[in-house]
């Protein structure tokens, strides 16, 4: 702990002195220019990524990138999503997964891993849909290969679950807001984003050059 409290002495001491203006502002006012929902894993930093300052990104991280399908049950995740689109006025949402992901490979290998884990078990249903899809295509793959595959297709199901909360449905038929459905590698520092109208995932670059976002 010490080395995290030295590094808020570092942060009053010598970041927020040079970076003043950029912090008085951020004290008056919040309009991020997109929202970012990713994992809770500590290696995923979207600030970091995408190289924004803070005020930039509105953040939910939750383990496995995980957007509950919309309910009449309140929840963190559903709330946050209502705030920034209603509220805030995104014009963007990022969906990311990655690579390694921990809440992925805890579906790979089975419900027995989760014993003892039962709110972990009962949060990581909300991918059985990308955990089908994997068991129906990749049924004969090699594990590393079956879990770049459940990370891709849990971000394209939680883009249906999102696409399922009224306020997500209404801003997109209104051309307020746009999704992105992105795979970090943490190793190759890569990002590739799913491009709709190809169905496939594509480089990040090659996307933003040649193709629209998920809509």
């Amino acid at each position: 702990m010490n080395h995290i409290i030295d590094g808020v002495l570092r942060f009053q001491r010598e970041v927020h002195p040079n970076r003043e203006a950029l912090f008085h502002q951020l004290a008056l006012e919040h309009s991020p220019s997109a929202m970012f929902i990713g994992c809770a894993d500590s290696r995923i930093v979207p600030e970091v990524l995408t190289q924004q300052n803070p005020g930039s990104l509105f953040v939910v991280r939750n383990a496995g990138n995980i957007v509950p399908p919309h309910s009449t049950v309140p929840g963190g995740v559903t709330a946050s999503i209502e705030y920034a689109v209603a509220v805030l006025g995104v014009p963007d949402i990022v969906i990311c997964g990655h690579s390694g992901c921990g809440a992925m490979t805890a579906i790979l290998r089975g419900a027995h891993h989760l014993e003892k884990l039962p709110a972990v078990a009962r949060w990581l249903h909300y991918a059985d849909a990308a955990r089908d899809a994997v068991a129906s295509q990749h049924a004969d793959a090699p594990e590393d290969v079956k879990l770049s595959a459940l990370v891709r297709e849990n971000v394209l199901a939680q883009l249906d679950h999102l696409l399922s909360h009224p306020v997500v449905a209404d801003a997109i038929q209104n051309k307020q807001l746009r999704l992105h459905g992105w795979v970090y590698d943490i190793a190759a520092g890569s990002v590739i984003t799913y491009d709709a109208r190809i169905r496939k995932f594509v480089p990040i670059g090659d996307a933003f050059a040649n193709a629209t976002p998920t809509e």
